[in-house]
């Protein structure tokens, strides 16, 4: 039977939060999308009704897709208990063990007019699994924090306002490890590295079977 976090675990709600977000973001990008297609009527009568259709598709298709892609994690949990940091994708569930890590800290960069973005960085003593069912979307390749350490590390983005629930989380259950925020440059959130994962596991031609933690 899979193992799960420990009753006193913190329990934080990524998946719910991001649906709601998509859901505002689907609304405002339709939104946009009708105006856009009463605007081009008006200006061009008749003649611009083709355009305006275009432009509420364009925005109305994007919001749709963009609301989907969220409502699919709506589950998604990170859970952070004595054991380690716990990630349910809506899926499959892993747990990223206090054990193997060296180091944790938040990092934090610049997004848009005056947000931010934000991450839990947990970096280990040595080699993991960059190919994961549950964790590998969390495995970014960079320069390690001190010499010795392994290229490869996680990193967790955290949803507005749940950092202050992990944080609180880490410090009660692992402080030995927490090595503090650093401010890192626009984009620091990167991207899961797709192609090497399919290359790796064959996806596409059959993938692996789950590897849950047991």
């Amino acid at each position: 039977m899979d193992l799960a976090p420990a009753p006193d675990a913190v329990v934080v709600r990524t998946g719910r939060r991001n649906a709601r977000k998509g859901g505002i973001a689907s609304a405002v990008l339709t939104v946009f999308g009708v105006g856009g297609m009463l605007l081009a009527v008006r200006r061009g009568g008749v003649e611009a009704y083709g355009a305006g259709v275009t432009i509420l598709l364009l925005f109305g298709g994007f919001g749709v897709l963009t609301f989907l892609a969220v409502w699919k994690g709506r589950n998604a949990t990170v859970s952070v208990d004595g054991a380690g940091v716990w990630v349910f994708d809506g899926k499959g569930r892993n747990v990223i063990p206090w054990h193997t890590l060296a180091g944790v800290g938040l990092w934090v960069s610049p997004m848009g007019r005056g947000g931010v973005i934000r991450s839990l960085e947990l970096c280990p003593e040595g080699a993991i699994d960059r190919d994961d069912p549950v964790l590998w979307r969390l495995v970014r390749d960079e320069e390690p924090l001190r010499p010795g350490l392994p290229r490869l590390r996680y990193r967790l983005p955290l949803t507005f306002g749940s950092h202050h629930e992990v944080v609180a989380a880490v410090h009660r259950f692992a402080p030995q490890l927490w090595s503090g925020e650093s401010e890192r440059a626009p984009g620091h959130i990167g991207r899961p590295d797709i192609k090497g994962h399919r290359r790796r596991t064959g996806a596409g031609r059959g993938t692996r079977g789950d590897r849950r933690a047991r």
